[in-house]
């Protein structure tokens, strides 16, 4: 399983709208069958710093949540919330064990 991070910071004004978008988008995601995980998290002590931590199936899943209307969506919505450039950093899962293995 592939584990993808998404560090985001929004602007201050945009947090309600950015979480109302990105919970949508959430929603979509984890009815994608390449999707195993897609957690939405907001850190406790500033609510303008998000983490996505996306979990797939296959190394080509990411490729393919990024066709979806749903992302799409979502990536247009929020373009203009970013405080900076979202980042992310991919992880290879350790445990638990993937079912599959």
């Amino acid at each position: 399983m592939l584990i993808v991070h998404v560090h985001v910071q929004v602007k201050p004004e945009c947090v309600e709208a950015f979480r109302l978008a990105t919970l949508a988008n959430a929603r979509a995601s984890i009815r994608e069958p390449g999707v195993a995980c897609f957690d939405v998290q907001q850190q406790a002590d500033d609510p303008t710093r998000f983490v996505l931590v996306e979990g797939y199936r296959t190394p080509d899943a990411p490729a393919r949540h990024k066709e979806t209307a749903h992302y799409l969506r979502w990536r247009d919505a929020v373009a203009d919330m970013m405080a900076v450039p979202r980042t992310s950093v991919k992880y290879a899962n350790v445990f638990p064990p993937d079912a599959d293995a």
